[in-house]
């Protein structure tokens, strides 16, 4: 079978049952179905990638993902993940801007960015421009409001327990990258540097701004040193900053992202969490680390 079609429920809503995974399996024509994590993720092999609506139908409209993989080549060995509203449940810059008393304005903007409505690189120097005074130790205030996403330290965890470079490559800035690289044992991190004057924000960050481009080329930059083609990264995020480094991944997924990167993103996770990318790459919740 060319391909593996991978179910996965959100733990403590909706139970996948057997039932549920053979009306799928029949609606595909698809191969024996084994479990991953029963009543949470299933596969089925099978010959074509199936329709989403076929899948879904069969399901009866549950809130189940749905992810459609080639058999070859599953379990990856790179993996480059987004930081902002994918390995944390926040937009950092946001929360900074809460702390600075322009929340709404900076929130208003980073949703025209996430949406691609107007540049990245631009609406960060300008979003970054209100913070100007905002004292250094708001940064503390807000890395300790900052929560981990669900299954983010299995993600981690497993895929590094498997020979993997994992890479925080995120348009938000090093003070939280580092932080979380170090909670969660990623191997890189890269953002962008807000600047300050000792004492308070300068309303400046470092330049070259890490934008789409630059999340692209860290793509191919970690796969390069790690020794592996494209077909062997993974890459995760939400926002339209994502869309070139999910689209050249050889498995690129849009978590719970905006409409822009869904739009184009081949793998979609709308439901569940980030063990969803395990269970897509074949491990079975027994090899979880984390």
């Amino acid at each position: 079978m060319k391909f593996v079609l991978v179910l996965v429920a959100p733990r403590g809503k909706v139970l996948l049952t057997e039932a549920m995974v053979e009306r799928v399996r029949r609606s595909i024509a698809g191969g024996d179905a084994a479990w991953l994590s029963p009543g949470e993720a299933a596969e089925i092999p099978c010959m074509m990638e199936p329709e989403h609506a076929i899948i879904m139908q069969a399901l009866d409209e549950a809130p189940v993902d749905a992810l459609c993989v080639k058999s070859r080549g599953r379990r990856k060995a790179v993996l480059i993940a987004d930081m902002d509203s994918t390995i944390v449940t926040s937009e950092t810059l946001d929360d900074l801007a809460v702390e600075a008393g322009v929340g709404a304005r900076v929130a208003a903007i980073t949703l025209r960015s996430m949406a691609g409505e107007i540049d990245f690189a631009q609406a960060l120097r300008e979003r970054v421009a209100l913070l100007k005074g905002l004292d250094i130790a708001a940064l503390e205030r807000t890395w300790r409001r900052t929560e981990l996403t669900r299954g983010a330290r299995e993600l981690v965890a497993t895929m590094r327990a498997h020979g993997a470079v994992t890479a925080l490559v995120s348009g938000g800035f090093t003070y939280f990258t580092g932080r979380v690289a170090a909670e969660l044992g990623f191997d890189v991190h890269r953002a962008n540097t807000l600047l300050d004057d000792g004492s308070s924000l300068t309303g400046e960050v470092s330049e070259p701004v890490l934008d789409r481009d630059a999340k692209r080329a860290a793509l191919h930059e970690i796969a390069e040193t790690r020794g592996v083609k494209l077909g062997a990264t993974m890459a995760v995020g939400d926002g339209a900053n994502d869309v070139a480094m999910i689209a050249e991944a050889g498995m690129g997924v849009a978590y719970h992202g905006k409409p822009i990167l869904n739009a184009q993103a081949k793998l979609r996770i709308e439901h569940t969490d980030l063990r969803a990318l395990l269970f897509a790459q074949g491990y079975p919740a027994s090899v979880f680390r984390g």
